[in-house]
Formats: structure tokens, C-alpha cells, sequence
């Protein structure tokens, strides 16, 4: 049975990159790196095509007003327009989360072409060709962020494998009236006989209490109420855990000398880590396009390099939302989730710029 409990993952990782430290978060990071990573490769780009590599500075303010500008918008008006629109000041809140890749494609192609208009020698289409294969490096890098911020997640898997998702029942159990020196979650062993096949799987969250505050019967009492309240009534304990609200609290109180250790034992659901599934798809997509563009970018047809980068994102976008939770309550009333009703015009777009653009060809073959 060993082999059946290693099936599935608790992920609980701090979002900060730094313990104590929480300016500085893993999605900030990865989401900085993606610009970061992406200048030099334009810079690498603009040199073998001879075009002056001063111009990535400009093209970089253009691309990252566009992302943050266009991804929070795309929020508002996609997924939420009700509620900001009557607050429209917490459109400005952006650390709150809530942006949409799809407003970001759109504010990228608008603030690409602004670029254009007032850089001589650069085609609009040229420069999406080139822009979309580190959009597809970038895309993988947030979708990571979103991995470990525990957001963005899968849908339930319904057997034993999966990703049990406990950092946001951890942040819960922090708030409690304790005095908690730390929460952490992890995957028992010693339960692997509880495991069902249905995807309900042991979970065990271990309470580092300090000493002084309560007696131990108070403190039983505290922890039987407080942490029973906090795995059951909180939406997203809901959501991640699978704890009977009518059965009492499962744990173990042990006394450690300067502290007690309460071994709270508890079940997760396991979900898809559909993060991970983007990353990967995104990551193998810019792989495919800078090998491309190294083998034939003088005969790359303008256009080509737009149109299979909207078909194969938001294709794969398409796909993964099947696995995706919804993020907001309308969402499940619709046949397709807003994420892929908006990918659907985006793939037919690339699809009738893939056609334009062979039928056009490149610059070289128009040439003979």
C-alpha cells in the first residue's frame, strides 16, 4: 500500500519567497523574470535580425503597461464587472489578484501595434511574430506563480492522485484566537489503510501551541470549537477538504514540555494541478517557436507566427479549463466557462491568420 499513498501531493507552499518577508512573492517573482528572461531574448532576436537592439527598452514599457493594464481590465469586464464597476476604485487594488490572460493578449496586440505605428522599419505583424514566442515563455512563468500561490487550480480528480491544495486552510487556522507558533499541513503515512480510491485522501495538519495561555481542558475546548469551525465553514476549507461537519474533531493533543502539539487528522480532495498543465503546455510552446524562428526566420511568412500562437494557447487554454474550477459563480450555468468562451474567437482568429499568411508567403518567396 506504500506505492497508494505516494498517489497524491499536499501543496502548501509559502506564497513568499522569503519566511516573514511577504513584499516579495513567489507569482511577483516569476511574473518579473518573465519580462526579465524576455528582454534578453528580444534583445537576442533584434541582433540577428539587424534591427537596433535599443528599440527592446521601448518595447518592453509598451509590453508590460499592456499586460498589467490588459489583464486586470480583462478581469473587470469578463469576470466581475458588476462588482467594480459599482467600486470602481478597487479596479486599482491589483495586489488583491484578479487578471485575465485573455485582456491580456488583446492590450498586448493594441499596445504592439501603438509601437509600430512609431518605429520605422518594423512591421506591426514582424513584431508579433517575434513578441508572441516570449509571451509563450512568460505565460509558463505566471502559471507557475499561480502554482504557488495555490490558485487557478483543477477541478476534483476523483481518485487518489492529485494535488490536495492546504495553504489557504493553513492562513485560516493562523487567524485563530490561539497561540499558534506554527500550521503545517502534510501527508500522513501512518492513514495510508483510509485510503478509498474516490479521492478523499488523508490529510493532517500539525498546531505548534505555546504554553502559558490555556489550561489543558480550555484548550481542548478551543481547539474542538475554533479549528473544527475553521476546516468546515470557510468557503474554500469547502472547497479543498472533505471534513464531516457533524462528526467531531479527529486529533491528538500531546504535551511536548514548552509547548503542545495538536495532530489534527482530517481528509483533502485531490484536484487537477492544472497550473502545472499550462506551464508545461506554454513552456513547449515557446521551446517549438524559438526553434522555429532559429531555423527559418528570414522565411517566416508575417502573420504565420501570430496565428499558431492563438491557436496553439488558447487551444491548449481551451482544453485545460474542462479540468479548471470555475472562478466565478455565473460560470456554472454556461456550456463553455468564460476562459474558453473567449478563446474560441482567439483560435479562429489564428486560424484565418495562418491561412492569410501562407497564402501571402514570406518576403523572400514573394520576391522570386
Amino acid at each position: 500500500m506504500m506505492h497508494a499513498v505516494l498517489q497524491y501531493i499536499v501543496w502548501s507552499p509559502n506564497p513568499a519567497v522569503f519566511s516573514g518577508f511577504d513584499r516579495l512573492r513567489w507569482y511577483s517573482l516569476f511574473f518579473a523574470l518573465g519580462f526579465i528572461i524576455s528582454q534578453q531574448i528580444m534583445m537576442y532576436i533584434f541582433r540577428k535580425e539587424g534591427h537596433d537592439e535599443r528599440l527592446v527598452d521601448r518595447l518592453t514599457i509598451y509590453m508590460v503597461v499592456a499586460t498589467i493594464l490588459g489583464a486586470r481590465l480583462g478581469h473587470v469586464l469578463f469576470y466581475e464587472p458588476e462588482k467594480y464597476l459599482s467600486n470602481p476604485i478597487d479596479i486599482l487594488k491589483v495586489w488583491e489578484g484578479g487578471l485575465a490572460s485573455h485582456g491580456a493578449a488583446i492590450a498586448i496586440l493594441i499596445a504592439l501595434w501603438l509601437y509600430a505605428k512609431k518605429t520605422p522599419g518594423q512591421s506591426y505583424l514582424w513584431v508579433v511574430d517575434r513578441i508572441v514566442i516570449v509571451v509563450a515563455l512568460t505565460g509558463a512563468l505566471i502559471r507557475f506563480g499561480n502554482l504557488m500561490n495555490s490558485e487557478i487550480g483543477g477541478k476534483a480528480t476523483g481518485t487518489d492522485s492529485g494535488f490536495v491544495f492546504a495553504r489557504e486552510t493553513e492562513e485560516i487556522l493562523e487567524t485563530m484566537k490561539l497561540p499558534l507558533e506554527d500550521v503545517s499541513a502534510y501527508k500522513p503515512v501512518e492513514r495510508e489503510s483510509e485510503l478509498t480510491g474516490s479521492g478523499i485522501v488523508p490529510l493532517n495538519f500539525d498546531l505548534k501551541i505555546s504554553k502559558g495561555s490555556f489550561e489543558e481542558p480550555e484548550l481542548r475546548e478551543a481547539i474542538e470549537r475554533d479549528v473544527k469551525y475553521a476546516l468546515t465553514r470557510f468557503r474554500s476549507s469547502q472547497k479543498y477538504l472533505s471534513e464531516d461537519v457533524s462528526s467531531p474533531l479527529n486529533y491528538d493533543l500531546l504535551d511536548k514540555g514548552d509547548h503542545y502539539l495538536v495532530i489534527v487528522k482530517t481528509f483533502g480532495i485531490t484536484k487537477y494541478p492544472t497550473q502545472i498543465y499550462e506551464s508545461l503546455s506554454y513552456l513547449l510552446i515557446f521551446i517549438l517557436l524559438l526553434l522555429g524562428w532559429m531555423k527559418y526566420k528570414e522565411r517566416i511568412p508575417e502573420g504565420l507566427y501570430l496565428g499558431l500562437f492563438l491557436v496553439s494557447v488558447f487551444g491548449m487554454r481551451f482544453i485545460w479549463e474542462f479540468l479548471k474550477e470555475n472562478q466565478v459563480d455565473f460560470e456554472e450555468d454556461l456550456t463553455f466557462n468564460m476562459g474558453q468562451a473567449l478563446s474560441i474567437p482567439l483560435v479562429l482568429g489564428g486560424i484565418a491568420l495562418i491561412i492569410y499568411a501562407l497564402k501571402k508567403g514570406s518576403p523572400q518567396q514573394r520576391e522570386l
